[in-house]
């Protein structure tokens, strides 16, 4: 298995040839079940947060857990959000949000008051209402998948993905790629262009999960 070395700002699967991915270090998450997912996937990596290595990927995993302002936060420290948007938005690069990481694409979340995010999907991060579930929702759930291009498109009919979380991204259908039920229809993933979210955690959901990994990394070589 490859391993990690350099700093611990810009770290590098252990291979010659040019990451095929970034991983968005801000400071929100342990990394290392993403990159074990990558690892076991074969393919190569990058985590880091330099704009100079932003500017240089082809694509983008952003990963995260926690909460929403907090995130917010850390991606304003870092100084990063702009060239974000440029690589993302503007040049049209894949960007692939994990838990967290899909709520901060997000034009606002009402967690803990209402903090800005990103705005590169619209719509708002709220609360799973509690009157007929548990929350924090902490589970593997079915998903509803509308669009399985490109996320879904090996992933079998009644796949199960883990999630834990208290607040969903609330959006137009339009946007929309898969959801799930839980006390009312909550979405599991996003997205819009060449940006893609998900609520789940695809890294710690087993065969279905690295399928989705695989997806996505595939469609960001076409």
């Amino acid at each position: 298995m490859p391993r990690e070395n350099g700093s611990s700002n810009t770290r590098m699967s252990d291979t010659t040839r040019k990451p095929d991915v970034l991983v968005i270090d801000y400071g929100v998450g342990n990394h290392r079940s993403v990159t074990n997912a990558l690892e076991r996937l074969g393919y190569s990596y990058a985590v880091s947060h330099k704009k100079e290595d932003i500017q240089k990927a082809r694509a983008y995993i952003l990963p995260g857990v926690g909460a929403f302002e907090e995130a917010m936060l850390n991606l304003k420290k870092r100084d990063i959000i702009e060239v974000l948007r440029r690589e993302v938005v503007e040049k049209k690069k894949p960007l692939l949000g994990i838990c967290l990481g899909m709520q901060v694409l997000a034009e606002d979340s009402i967690e803990g008051g209402l903090h800005q995010g990103l705005g590169f999907i619209p719509g708002h991060v709220v609360r799973i209402p509690a009157a007929s579930v548990r929350v924090p929702h902490v589970g593997w759930n079915e998903l509803m998948v509308y669009r399985s291009e490109p996320l879904f498109a090996s992933v079998p009919k009644g796949a199960r993905f883990y999630f834990d979380h208290s607040f969903y991204f609330q959006t137009e259908k339009e946007y929309i790629a898969a959801a799930c039920s839980y006390g009312e229809e909550i979405t599991a993933a996003v997205q819009k262009d060449n940006i893609y979210g998900v609520q789940f955690h695809p890294e710690k959901s087993q065969t279905s999960g690295l399928r989705l990994l695989r997806a996505f990394m595939e469609h960001t070589k076409n």
